[in-house]
């Protein structure tokens, strides 16, 4: 009997146990909402933080480090459709996107392919994060890593298609003048989360 009971209880606490930041709050539809708007909203003002350079269409910009927080805050569903929302709005005509930008030109322009980027990495750092990938450096990391990695592949495919060039050319104009600034966002959001949970968590759940 004993046993059994452990075993429910074990089974009870796995359930209830957080899969992301977001679940240390009170499950409710409102605060989902909330959440996925919030970071909508988030990855809209990083944007506000753009700079150009000359030889590409691309702006260097604070979005990505907000879908990576997006991703691993609020797990895959909610995640991706904070960024799907966020793209949305900047293309109805909200000035959400790079440099205060908005409208579908954008979508379907040279950088549109980061933009759907952002929808898939969020997804997939969610995902990863609700296997607990964001609660150590040496496994938050890789997955912010992982990351970036698909906003590059959305960008860069779409970027030389649009530009009509090769992959070398693309990957010039839209990879490589981002690698070390995009580096940091990812290592700063994969050293937050870990230090994140270790502050928000439970102390019984830490040991």
């Amino acid at each position: 009997m004993a046993i059994a009971l452990d075993e429910r209880h074990a089974v009870a606490s796995a359930v209830a146990a957080p899969l992301t930041l977001a679940d240390l709050l009170p499950r409710s539809r409102i605060r989902t909402v909330a959440l996925v708007v919030g970071f909508a909203l988030l990855t809209a003002l990083a944007a506000r933080f753009t700079f150009f350079l000359p030889w590409t269409p691309v702006p260097v910009s604070g979005q990505t480090f907000a879908v990576l927080l997006a991703g691993a805050g609020l797990g895959w569903q909610a995640g991706a459709a904070s960024q799907l929302l966020y793209v949305v709005l900047g293309a109805i005509g909200l000035p959400f996107y790079a440099d205060g930008a908005s409208g579908w030109d954008v979508v379907a322009g040279p950088t549109g392919g980061y933009l759907v980027g952002f929808v898939v990495a969020a997804a997939l750092v969610g995902r990863l994060a609700e296997r607990r990938q964001d609660r150590t450096l040496l496994t938050s990391v890789p997955a912010m890593l992982a990351g970036t990695a698909v906003i590059y592949l959305f960008g860069v495919t779409w970027l030389a298609h649009v530009l009509d060039v090769g992959a070398a050319t693309a990957v010039e104009k839209g990879l490589a003048p981002f690698v070390i600034g995009d580096a940091i966002k990812l290592v700063a959001a994969g050293v937050l989360l870990p230090a994140a949970w270790r502050l928000a968590r439970p102390r019984d759940e830490q040991h």
